[in-house]
Order: structure tokens, then sequence, then C-alpha cells
């Protein structure tokens, strides 16, 4: 980004108030409607894709049970989903979550939390890439190009954990070229891709639900746990299934600077995201351990809800409904990418990361940050290149993902609990009103508690998600670094950040903490499209 100066007024717990004319202009075109906002958040979320690319985890950690794990991280995540809400209608601006923390924390905090989010963001592009392996096959073995159509599908066989990573780099192929051909397009494939994932959750909760098994009291009972000793411990790991699903929620707030009427329109799409979410998901799970022939044979934990479908449905109509799956798995990829794309330029901008000046440039012609795409989608190809000769990885890199994704939420969370407790006596962030003259989304006087609640139920959940479990981290029986790369790659990660930010400090001679760029609306014509 171009360098400049600027002031702005703040409170004295860093909170930037956006009344000075100073800070960067509008360089993003806004090509995002109400629909296309919320698509964004639900396309991450993606419960065609988590759920069905997770439900076998889930279901062998925790056997019918772990159903109850939906609702509670559901709760949680609700409560973190109110604050971003509230925080997206005072600064909605690309790169949300560092925007956060570095006005409620400050900017070094703000940079790694979002240099936390950026490679946690390029991790879970990755790790969606991989479901295309779960459902693709399926659709047709012809997909199976690895070993032939009679070779062992699962991303934990070689032949398997080989096509995933070949259909995951093509897969990102096209969702790269579809983010750099403009915001427009973006929105339009996002849009498409949640309208078919929408219809076929309904279409599959509908069908499952008209082929019972068993009566839904089978949530009731741990039926196909095969673990031994206290329950305690498994329903805290197949809790992780429900954390790896419900994250990316926040992706309205990413492209706030590309949405149409952002203070009031993103507020509403996060939390709608996340609910549309939260009631489907769990419909999903239901109608899946109610439909499934057995649940001790052992294909429900190694199949999931794509075996039920199949099996259930028969060749044709099972494969159509994968068809919906797919193209839930295509959007689920675009979503992540573009959010990993925009907090990446949204850093750039501000100088914040190395090749900032190529980082941080927008293409006039398509209006989108060309090169941002670019490197998150070679980001993500080379995260599955890894697993070409280490199929265990597979596992590890969906918890190590979202375990990054929880801690950069906490990095805003913590500073906005703080910022409430400093100021409880007001007990608010900066009043004012939306494009349509409302006051602002706010939590009043429930603001503390849900902060506090919020704070306290990621703090669990990311130990949870780091927790050195040989079934999620090493699957191999006896790799010692497999078992702790989460804490090891985090660890390093951190290390090389701050390598990288003392130099660049050192370097530049520049004040650590110090009040971020604030963003500023062009005048109406200078948004207004031409005819």
């Amino acid at each position: 980004m171009r360098e400049s100066q600027f002031t702005a007024s703040s409170h004295a717990d860093g909170i930037a108030i956006d009344s000075a004319p100073v800070g960067y202009q509008q360089e993003l075109r806004r090509g995002v409607g109400g629909f296309a906002s919320f698509a964004a958040g639900f396309s991450f979320v993606s419960i065609l894709t988590t759920v069905f690319q997770l439900f076998g985890l889930g279901f062998g950690l925790g056997g019918a049970a772990f159903f109850w794990t939906w609702p509670l991280v559901f709760a949680g995540q609700l409560l973190v989903a109110l604050c971003f809400a509230e925080l997206a209608a005072r600064w909605p601006i690309s790169g949300a979550i560092y925007q956060w923390s570095s006005r409620l924390a400050g900017t070094t905090v703000g940079w790694f939390v979002g240099w936390v989010m950026i490679i946690g963001q390029v991790l879970t592009v990755a790790a969606a890439a991989i479901a295309a392996q779960v459902v693709l096959p399926g659709i047709w073995s012809g997909f199976q190009m690895v070993g032939g159509p009679g070779a062992d599908p699962s991303v934990l066989s070689p032949s398997g954990a080989h096509n995933a990573v070949l259909l995951g780099c093509l897969l990102l192929v096209v969702t790269t070229v579809v983010n750099i051909l403009g915001i427009r397009q973006m929105a339009a494939a996002t849009s498409v891709g949640v309208a078919v994932e929408i219809v076929g959750v309904i279409a599959l909760v509908l069908v499952l639900f008209f082929l019972p098994e068993r009566g839904p009291q089978v949530v009731n009972h741990t039926t196909g746990w095969a673990g031994g000793g206290g329950y305690f411990g498994a329903f805290l790991a197949s809790s992780l299934m429900a954390a790896y699903v419900m994250v990316g929620f926040d992706s309205a707030g990413e492209l706030a600077e590309e949405t149409h009427s952002p203070r009031r329109t993103t507020p509403r799409t996060i939390l709608r995201a996340l609910i549309t979410s939260g009631v489907g998901g769990a419909l999903l799970i239901v109608s899946g351990l109610m439909a499934a022939r057995s649940l001790t044979d052992g294909k429900l934990a190694a199949g999931g809800l794509s075996w039920v479908l199949t099996d259930r449905l028969g060749g044709v109509l099972g494969r159509l409904l994968l068809c919906c799956v797919a193209v839930a798995v295509f959007a689920c990829t675009l979503a992540v990418q573009t959010s990993g794309a925009r907090m990446m330029y949204s850093m750039a901008r501000e100088g914040a990361l190395p090749c900032h000046r190529y980082l941080g440039k927008v293409s006039p012609r398509t209006g989108t940050p060309v090169i941002t795409s670019i490197v998150v989608g070679v980001g993500a190809a080379v995260a599955l290149l890894v697993n070409l000769h280490q199929a265990a990885i597979f596992t590890a890199l969906s918890s190590l993902c979202i375990a990054m994704l929880y801690l950069a939420y906490l990095g805003v969370t913590l500073p906005l609990l703080i910022t409430r407790i400093r100021h409880r006596r007001t007990g608010r962030l900066p009043a004012g009103v939306d494009e349509s003259g409302r006051p602002l989304f706010s939590l009043g006087r429930w603001g503390t508690p849900v902060t506090a609640l919020a704070v306290l139920y990621q703090v669990a959940m990311t130990v949870n998600l780091l927790w050195p479990r040989p079934e999620i981290y090493d699957l191999t029986g006896g790799t010692w670094w497999l078992r702790w790369s989460a804490l090891l790659f985090i660890g390093l990660s951190l290390a090389a950040g701050a390598a990288y930010f003392l130099a660049r400090a050192l370097h530049r001679r520049i004040e650590l903490r110090h009040v971020p760029h604030t963003h500023i609306e062009p005048p109406v014509e200078a948004v207004a499209e031409p005819a």
C-alpha cells in the first residue's frame, strides 16, 4: 500500500473512532448484496462440505451421542458471533479480525492476530479442498485417478491421499481463477453454490427422515463408540467435529468493503450464516443417524454420510444428491480462499506484510486483489502437497487450521472483554447509525457477560483442539512430532512472525503501538456504478 500519514481520535483503550478524514480510500468494488454477504459466511461454514467430510470422525470418536456436542459448540460460537456482529457494524473493513483486534488492543497485538489468521485461513483452504476426495469418487469412479477406479478412495490410504492432493489442486486452480475474475463473479458463484447447498440440505434431511431405521432417541446413546473407560474424554474429542464445522461465519466481515450498506448488512449476515448452519447441521446429523442401516459395523465411521446416501438411496439418487455436496465443496473452498485473500490484502496495504507493495495492489480491471488470491491458492496447494508422503497429516491438518482460527478469534474477543471492563460505566463501543439511519447493532448491557462467556468458551475449546490426542494428530501410532504437531507448528509460526515483525520495526524505526488506519467511505458518486 502507498504510505500515508494519518491521525485519528481514540479512547484510552485504543479504540479508534472513524471521525477524522484520514486513512485509505475505497479501492475494492462494491458488488456484494445481502444474500451474497450471507452466502460468504454460510459457504465458509458449508455444512454439506464439512459435515459430510467429518461426520465419520465425530461418530467414530463418540458414537451416536456425539450429536450433543453440536448444540454446545453452536451456543459457544453464537456468543462469539454476537460480539463480531457488534464490531462489524462499527468497523466494516476488509481483514476484519486483524482490523478489529488492532483497534481494540493496538497494532502489535492486531498484527500477530492477523498473522495467525492468514496462516489458519490458508490451511483451511487446503482442508476444504480435501473434501473433494470425500465426494467426487462417490459420484463417479473415474475421479479416482490415482490407482484406478478400484483403488481405495479413503484419504487415509496412499492412493486416496495422493488422489486427494490431485483433486484438491485442480479445485484450487478453478477457485483462484474465479477470485481473479472479480467480486461479482465470486459473489455470483458463491450465491449459486449456497442456493444449491440449501436445497441439498433440505432434500437430504427430508429423504433421510423418511427412511428411518431407528428413532431420534438414538442420540441419547453411545452406540457406535468402541472406546473403553470413561466417556467424558471421548465426548470432548468428538466435539472437534462440530468445532471444525462452525467457523468462518465472520467471512461476511471480510467482504465488508465490497458489500452494499455494510454497517446494516454485515451484522445480520454474520448471525444468519451461523444460525442457519447450526440448525441445518443438527438436522443432518440426526437424520443420518436415524437412516444408517447399522451403527456398529464400522461402515458409518469409515464412510460417513456419503456411505449412508449411496447405501440407502441407491446409485442414481445418491449420486445426484452427492452432486449438491460437490457444489458445496466448491463454494466452500472459494469462500475460504476469498476470505484469506482479503485478510492478506488488508494487512498488506498498511505495509504490514513482506512484499506489501505487490500484495496490497487492487487490479484496476477487476477491482480485486489478484496477487493475494494467487498467493493463498498456492499456499494451500503447498499444504496439500505435504500429504504426498504422510497421509496421516490430513486429520491433523483439519484440527490445526481450526485451532489457529480459534486463537485469532480469541485475539478479538479477549481485548473486547478488557475494553468493556475498563469502560464498564458506559459499557458501550462507539455509537452511531447505519446506512438507513438506524442505531448500530449493539448488545447493550448484555455486552460484558456475553463477551466473558465467549472468551471462556474459546479458551476451553482451543485447549481441546490443541490437545495432543494420537487419534487426531498421530494416526501412525508412534510419530512424536505428529502428535505434537499443532503446538510445534503454532510455535514456529509465531516465532517466524515475531522475527519478521521485530526486524521490520527496527529497520523502519516505527513505534510498535499506534492507531491503525481508519477506513474512509468514498463519496456516493465515486461508488455508483455506471448505467
